[in-house]
């Protein structure tokens, strides 16, 4: 990035080029390395047009991208800034063509003078970016605070939607600013098999295991380290994530723990934290505008609202209907980003109504708790609302565990109804309706699902009867990519390669399950498993690679192994029951 010696003003924000920071106020910002780029490269020509090919050779000077990852950047970057928030606007979209920064600008030569108070470098973690402002949940995570201050344990326990990662997410980024420990996210969502946990948390922590026991050697790990661990979604695997928060605890006193599930993990010395619904109004059609606005559920709906569609306001025709809306979402901030993000499409009045008859549909499930009620309510309706490419690609892309790629997303969801075009508008459309979140700080985009989304989705994929075909799409998806990985690994520098190839981890498990499980198909299986040898190696994933192998091994008797590919079992199973168990016989 250009601009030694450089400070840029605009709004409330400080953009320093040499140091690679953006700050608002004295609080720095993060941000995105290309959505910072954009930026820059918007305010150093304010109030002139930077079209978009312009942008793409800037940001991405030597990859190919498509047109979809410059979009959700540039999204990405107004929700940093609170583009339209409050009436403010910083970036606008010349259509067809680019954007222009049009907030005022002043450029300063020297930056020494003003920003020496400037915070100290974050202490280490692995924290995501925020993507958005987090909204009326100060009191919950000033109380979190406080209880991770005075207790080894704490989980956040709540409906799902409800917000839990959000407020584990924001107290954990005030700890790392804070507290002398390093601070590492596990999240748990993808781990399907509870004997995976350790694997997991010792991925998350840069532990490398060359034993069959993980457990103990997290323990030795951890025990003279000062560190606080969040577990996040241990709802699925609560036994197994209890016994290891159970284990780490007992053997390390400088570590602390922040989870979050939808069950207490009722382990010793657990404290918990209950999260609330986002507080609502309460019912009165006499409510103004900014009696509304003070309520957190309502400023949500507005603040999603508005960056959907930058001409909605809150006045004090609406904001009965508003107000309306968040109580019949009961608060639950995922219900509420849904419906407010349909606000492009129809008016508040409308919203209320469909949601209205979309509830009085549901009212006869009295075995479901009601909140999950009103959040099925919220995604059924949703996805109603859906276009059918859209409904098409999002119950396909389910089947994906963790993050994918624009490349997979096509590899399993273009077919005869759907091309690549139509899937990467549907994509695009995805991520701005918050059914997909993104990750684009690499060279290119990645996406994944909220877990309720994804397991939402996965119904509707049952209920079409093409669940088999795409985890067998999966499974040929999963295998390409491993062997593609196996085929670079001599080629590319290693720690590009693993920060490449491991987001595939959690996917090619899965697809090993399906392969193996009912015998779906053990010649993917067997292949897949021989593909992924040296991404289980290099990972330090010993125990796993040597149970998969003999997996594969036990399954393929039949003598329709491949040569090559047994060669390569048998090699991976030796090694493995070498750095596990010494020179054993066997």
């Amino acid at each position: 990035m250009s601009g030694s010696n450089r400070t840029i003003l605009f709004g409330p924000f400080v953009l320093i080029p040499e140091r690679w920071s953006l700050m608002e106020g004295s609080k720095p910002v993060r941000i995105g390395s290309r959505a910072l780029e954009i930026l820059l490269a918007l305010v150093e020509r304010s109030g002139k047009l930077v079209g978009k090919d312009e942008l793409r050779a800037r940001v991405w000077p030597e990859t190919f991208v498509e047109e979809s990852n410059l979009k959700v950047n540039v999204a990405a970057l107004r929700r940093t800034l609170g583009d339209g928030r409050g009436g403010v606007r910083y970036i606008e979209t010349v259509s067809g063509r680019g954007y222009r920064f049009v907030s005022p600008v002043q450029i300063l030569g020297d930056d020494a003078a003003t920003h020496n108070d400037a915070p100290a470098r974050l202490r280490a973690h692995n924290l995501p970016i925020p993507a958005t402002r987090v909204l009326g949940r100060g009191q919950a995570s000033d109380a979190i605070l406080s209880m991770c201050e005075g207790a080894r344990l704490v989980t956040v326990v709540g409906a799902a939607g409800i917000g839990k990662t959000t407020v584990a997410l924001a107290v954990a980024a005030r700890m790392a600013e804070t507290i002398e420990h390093d601070v590492r996210l596990v999240d748990l969502a993808p781990v399907t098999d509870p004997a995976l946990v350790p694997s997991a948390i010792a991925a998350a922590i840069g532990l490398t295991v060359h034993s069959a026991d993980e457990r103990s050697a997290l323990r030795m790990f951890l025990r003279d380290r000062r560190l606080m661990l969040v577990l996040d979604n241990c709802e699925h695997i609560i036994d197994a994530a209890a016994i290891c928060v159970r284990d780490i605890l007992a053997a390390a006193a400088g570590v602390r723990i922040l989870a979050t599930s939808r069950e207490a993990l009722r382990a010793e010395g657990e404290l918990v934290y209950r999260l609330p619904p986002l507080e609502t109004p309460p019912d009165s059609h006499e409510l103004m505008a900014a009696e509304a606005l003070a309520f957190p559920a309502v400023e949500l709906f507005v603040e999603r609202a508005t960056a959907t569609l930058n001409a909605f306001s809150l006045d004090d025709a609406n904001a009965p209907a508003v107000s309306e809306i968040c109580r019949k979402l009961d608060g639950v901030a995922l219900a509420i980003e849904l419906a407010a993000t349909r606000i492009d499409a129809f008016q508040v009045r409308e919203i209320l109504d469909l949601l209205d008859d979309r509830f009085r549909m549901l009212m006869g499930r009295r075995d479901a708790p009601g909140r999950h009620q009103s959040l099925s309510a919220t995604l059924d309706w949703s996805h109603d609302l859906l276009s059918e490419s859209e409904r098409t690609i999002l119950r396909r892309l389910a089947v994906f565990a963790g993050t994918f790629s624009l490349e997979s997303a096509c590899a399993l969801a273009a077919d005869g109804d759907l091309d690549r075009t139509d899937l990467v508008e549907g994509l695009a459309s995805l991520v701005a309706k918050s059914l997909l979140s993104v990750d684009a700080r690499g060279a290119a985009s990645h996406y994944r699902f909220l877990d309720t989304t994804r397991g939402y989705a996965l119904q509707k994929l049952a209920e079409a009867g093409e669940r088999d075909r795409l985890r067998r799409r999966h499974a040929e998806n999963m295998l390409d990519l491993a062997a593609q990985a196996e085929a670079e690994w001599h080629t590319r520098p290693a720690p590009e390669w693993i920060g490449d190839h491991r987001r595939q981890l959690d996917d090619i498990r899965l697809a090993l399950n399906w392969a193996f499980t009912d015998q779906h198909d053990i010649p993917i299986g067997v292949a897949l498993t021989a593909a992924a040898i040296p991404l289980w190696e290099h990972l330090s994933l010993v125990g796993e690679c040597r149970a998969c192998v003999e997996r594969a091994l036990a399954h393929s008797d039949d003598g329709s192994l491949r040569e090559h590919d047994e060669m390569k079992l048998r090699m991976a199973l030796g090694t493995a029951l070498l750095h596990t168990r010494g020179p054993v016989p066997r």
